[in-house]
């Protein structure tokens, strides 16, 4: 069967909501009901949304450290600071971003998004994501007994191109890689490093249709991805390798 793809509209929500009880609404208004491997992909931003996690910039009294950061990539001083709070890692930054790892996701900004939210507010990621997703999917198999896989995603800009592409920032109840080492390619060499990032790829699919505008979909459904349903708990390590094994941070500290 061929993979399918099924966006789910919602409405505009300017203050914390129920997440579960809106994305069942949103399923019923678009005729859609979940079935066993289904995929719910889910905006980080409208989950953080429901959580409440909206700040108003104006009321961030920034540190000394946010000053100096902003002062040197002409940012404003408050952003910085819920920068710098938001964040585990900062490895450097250009005028208008500071470039971090937060959840173990490198982004620019500690991926918070001033788009998609009122003036003059700063949306963040969700708190506790992985066991946020963990949440959905078990309220998922209580209500439609089925089990399906959840992944909650953002866009994010890749190296060297142009435009977004969805990432996983988490996930639940779906493997999220498929190790192909061992296995051939084509000319029957065996891959010594090949990872699939299955719930990458799935994000990407996502964000296709969620959009990066007025489209107010901020959840898609994916039907028969092939993607392997599991009730495993997911560690919030295994879409992610250490910075010390990753080619573009370990390349670009390399002088040549």
């Amino acid at each position: 069967m061929s993979l399918t793809v099924l966006p789910i509209k919602s409405t505009l929500k300017k203050e914390p909501f129920h997440l579960f009880e809106s994305i069942v609404e949103d399923l019923v208004d678009a005729g859609i009901v979940p079935q066993n491997g289904d995929v719910i992909v889910i905006s980080s931003k409208y989950i953080a949304n429901s959580q409440g996690r909206v700040l108003e910039y104006s009321k961030i009294i920034p540190s000394s450290s946010a000053k100096k950061i902003a002062k040197r990539f002409r940012m404003r001083p408050s952003i910085v600071e819920t920068i710098l709070r938001e964040s585990d890692t900062i490895f450097g930054g250009i005028p208008g971003f500071v470039i971090t790892s937060s959840d173990n996701i490198m982004a620019p900004n500690a991926g918070i998004d001033k788009s998609n939210t009122k003036s003059g507010t700063l949306v963040l990621y969700p708190n506790e994501p992985y066991l946020g997703a963990e949440h959905l999917k078990r309220k998922f198999l209580l209500k439609y007994n089925v089990h399906v896989g959840i992944i909650i995603a953002d866009s994010r800009l890749m190296p060297g191109r142009i435009g977004t592409v969805g990432v996983a920032i988490a996930c639940s109840g779906i493997e999220p890689t498929f190790d192909l080492r061992g296995e051939k390619d084509l000319y029957g060499n065996a891959l010594k490093v090949t990872f699939q990032a299955v719930a990458d790829d799935l994000a990407s699919i996502a964000n296709l249709k969620m959009g990066e505008g007025s489209d107010a979909t901020p959840c898609v459904l994916i039907r028969n991805s092939d993607a392997i349903i599991t009730d495993r708990s997911i560690r919030e390590n295994e879409m992610a390798i250490s910075y010390e094994q990753c080619v573009y941070v370990r390349g670009l500290g390399t002088r040549i």
